[in-house]
């Protein structure tokens, strides 16, 4: 992660599952200003949708920005990192988890 403030690291981003079918998975992600999600690539493909603020993107292709209401489809197997420029907050859907049968769907509730 990086994005240093007055010498102090910002808090970790945050993941927190929201939703589970087996098959599918629903994860939010919050992510401060300066915060970066290290380069990565998953096995399946995402939708990862802004619900607020505004999200870069780099897949060492193309860079770009994507902002409240838009939506990114990561393809399978591309690299890719995300950083946050302002306060910046995104559904991740994973969809077609190998191997995992469907089952209904359970939300995970806060207490």
């Amino acid at each position: 992660m990086s994005g240093s403030v007055g010498g102090e690291q910002p808090r970790a981003f945050g993941f927190e599952q929201i939703a589970d079918c087996g098959s599918m998975r629903v994860v939010g992600l919050r992510l401060q200003p300066g915060q970066t999600v290290p380069q990565h690539r998953n096995a399946i493909p995402v939708a990862l949708i802004v619900t607020g603020g505004r999200l870069q993107f780099d897949d060492g292709v193309q860079a770009g920005e994507v902002g409240a209401g838009e939506m990114l489809l990561i393809n399978p197997g591309e690299r890719h990192t995300y950083r946050a420029d302002v306060a910046t907050s995104a559904y991740l859907v994973f969809a077609g988890l190998p191997g995992v049968r469907s089952r209904a769907w359970t939300l995970r509730r806060k207490a």
